[in-house]
């Protein structure tokens, strides 16, 4: 009860210190929250920012994996072996089925293109993939997949074609060397025959592939000859950031432990993806896209050291006011304590009053910092992901823990020269 009095005799006579001491520990505490919250769901988000341009995962036939990789080419190598379409759906079925956004299967041909206002080009590059092509799956289930999401981030005026129709979409250099739009009737001629498509939209890719014209699969596995088989098969995949073990597990699988492997296998890094669409699929050799796996790396590991290197500066600048504002409270008190021990009051009952009050003031501060904080994130979360956070507990425990640590360094500096005190010398001098 008289531990209650001081400490309610304390708050009530330096209100405003207090207030401020508390102000400064819950912005830290809501700083922390914010940063360490979103660091630990920012791979995720990004993963996600990321795989909005294109796939990550490339499947091809393993003997034109093999020549690719000996060569070492640029440009794609003319396609010599083909995937059975009719396994592709099985992409679906893998472990981490759920973490295939989308997938497309792809075949590349040449064919003269003829538009119905005479012009006309030879030669060019014609492309056969599902657009929003409906599957049946060896579970019963039906999913959608094709490039209308692979490629969300392509200007398209018109709309995408139907993949049981004679229609097609052209890209924006294509369509002005050819003089086609939107509406007009093109004639592909191979030496296999020839189809008439009507053109449904012009994109524009600001790449390569705005040279290029994209037509149901079906139509060009018909004038290539290839019914049935598919070249290439692009996947995108939420993955998880590679780290050391998916690295040593893909040098050298042999010399990893049951467990290490276990945990590789069910975590979902681009290579234990590939690993089981190479299971689902005999005969094919699953690639994760480098550059992609490598910006997510690289461009991770650089914001989660950010946020954390702003968690700490927030900590230091804590520390240092709260050790400035409870170094000027105390020194004010010094006559109080002085009183307290001459009265018979140990240096011990003194730490414990003064940590009863930088508990007070903790708890308080960071309970109000840890809900601005949660708040804070997930504006951010809104902001630059266009999507919520998740706060883990494992944030709030670990705040808790900073918290605390920068109130006991900051306080027990103060504290010692309080114990130091003679109480006849204070006494005196006031």
């Amino acid at each position: 009860m008289f531990l209650a009095r001081l400490l309610h005799r304390s708050f009530t006579r330096q209100l405003r210190r207090r207030s401020l001491i508390g102000l400064t520990v819950a912005l830290s505490a809501a700083i922390s929250v914010a940063m360490l919250g979103v660091v630990f769901d920012v791979g995720d988000k990004l993963n996600a920012e990321l795989t909005a341009y294109g796939s990550n995962i490339v499947v091809q036939p393993k003997a034109d994996a093999v020549v690719a990789d000996l060569y070492e080419t640029e440009d794609e190598p003319q396609a010599t072996a083909f995937i059975d379409e009719a396994s592709v759906p099985t992409i679906k079925t893998i472990f981490w089925a759920y973490n295939i956004v989308d997938f497309a299967a792809r075949l590349t041909g040449q064919a003269d293109v003829a538009a119905s206002t005479g012009t006309s080009s030879e030669d060019l590059v014609v492309v056969g993939t599902w657009f929003n092509k409906k599957l049946e799956l060896p579970t019963g289930e039906t999913v959608v997949a094709g490039v209308t999401t692979l490629r969300s981030w392509w200007s398209l005026e018109g709309r995408w074609p139907d993949d049981e129709a004679d229609e097609a979409v052209v890209g924006s250099a294509l369509a002005q060397q050819v003089g086609v739009r939107t509406g007009d009737v093109i004639t592909l001629t191979t030496p296999l025959g020839e189809r008439r498509l009507t053109v449904t939209g012009v994109y524009t890719s600001g790449d390569d592939d705005d040279a290029t014209l994209y037509a149901p699969l079906a139509v060009v596995q018909e004038l290539t000859g290839h019914v049935g088989q598919v070249e290439q098969v692009e996947v995108k995949a939420l993955t998880t950031p590679e780290n050391d073990l998916s690295r040593k597990v893909s040098q050298n699988p042999a010399i990893v432990s049951n467990y290490e492997w276990e945990t590789w296998y069910c975590t979902a890094y681009a290579s234990s993806i590939t690993y089981q669409i190479e299971e689902s699929i005999p005969g094919v050799v699953a690639k994760q896209v480098r550059q992609v796996a490598a910006v997510e790396g690289s461009v991770l590991e650089k914001t989660q050291v950010l946020m954390i290197l702003m968690t700490a500066l927030s900590l230091l600048a804590a520390a240092l006011a709260v050790a400035s504002l409870t170094t000027a409270s105390l020194v004010e008190r010094t006559s109080e304590f002085a009183l307290l021990k001459a009265v018979g009051a140990s240096s011990a009952s003194i730490n414990r009053l003064i940590l009863s009050e930088t508990a007070v003031i903790g708890v308080i501060g960071t309970a109000v910092g840890a809900l601005v904080g949660s708040g804070l994130a997930q504006l951010i979360g809104r902001i630059v992901f266009d999507s919520s956070i998740t706060m883990r507990p494992m944030v709030y425990v670990l705040v808790v823990l900073l918290v605390a640590l920068v109130l006991l360094v900051a306080t027990s500096s103060s504290m010692r020269s309080i114990l130091r005190i003679q109480p006849a010398t204070a006494l005196h001098r006031r």
